[in-house]
């Protein structure tokens, strides 16, 4: 099977990072950004402090607009920072869902009519086989749809499912006999019992669980949360004195 767009994209890939770096940049946007409280927190003391730094800067003060500066700057990079290590994230979920989405894509399949490896057959897209069909897959053949052998013994490449890049052992019977579409058979043919319908197979609810997975938060993250907001409100408030201090 040829590898993905996807497949390629390293840790550290160039196309993803700057789509991250230009997504970390709109997620300024205040509406985007009051989902994660603490950095619309400290986003909004970025902008406070850029005003006063600005006030000092321009007008005669006794205070250091340069020490201002510096930590609206280090604000500053606080959110985008954040943003883009969760641009990052987002694009490399996104980019595993289309290499998902091409491994599903439809092949021509031999739909048998009996569990015979010389029986009658009629090729069709695997689309549209359902539950309960018998097809045949030869070697180098991309497997169609999820299913269970029901006769032969072969070795299948689920390098693209998995990432595994071993191959392993396919048989009828036993625990070793269920194989997921999309995958491909390296040795020998098989009789595949076709197990899911369209739309409910391994892939589809893979791709499923990648574009919209949110975890769920541990109690020490929930606690380290409020923890963080806590101190940000603090924050928050002693950059509001300092900047109504310039402006009385």
């Amino acid at each position: 099977m040829p590898r993905t767009q996807s497949s390629r994209l390293g840790a550290f890939d160039s196309k993803l990072i700057r789509e991250a770096l230009l997504s970390s940049v709109l997620k300024l946007n205040l509406r985007q950004q009051i989902e994660n409280p603490v950095m619309f927190t400290v986003e909004i003391g970025g902008i406070l402090t850029t005003i006063s730094f600005l006030i000092s800067f321009f007008s005669a003060t006794t205070e250091s607009p340069f020490f201002i500066g510096f930590i609206s700057l280090w604000l500053w990079l606080t959110v985008l920072f954040s943003n883009f290590v969760e641009a990052l994230s987002e694009g490399r979920g996104k980019a595993r869902a289309a290499s998902l989405r091409l491994s599903r894509t439809s092949v021509p399949t031999r739909k048998l009519t009996s569990e015979s490896f010389d029986s009658l057959f009629t090729e069709v897209p695997s689309s549209d086989l359902q539950k309960g069909d018998l097809v045949l897959v030869r070697t180098n053949k991309v497997i169609p749809g999820d299913g269970d052998v029901v006769k032969g013994v072969t070795v299948v490449n689920e390098a693209a499912i998995t990432g595994e890049s071993a191959p392993v052992v396919r048989e009828s019977g036993g625990d070793r006999s269920a194989v997921t579409g999309g995958t491909t058979v390296i040795a020998n043919e098989i009789i595949i019992r076709i197990t899911a319908d369209p739309g409910h197979t391994f892939l589809d609810r893979m791709i499923s669980m990648v574009e919209g997975a949110e975890r769920r938060k541990t109690p020490n993250e929930i606690a380290l949360s409020i923890l963080l907001i806590s101190l940000t409100a603090v924050f928050l408030e002693v950059v509001v004195q300092h900047v109504l201090r310039f402006c009385v």
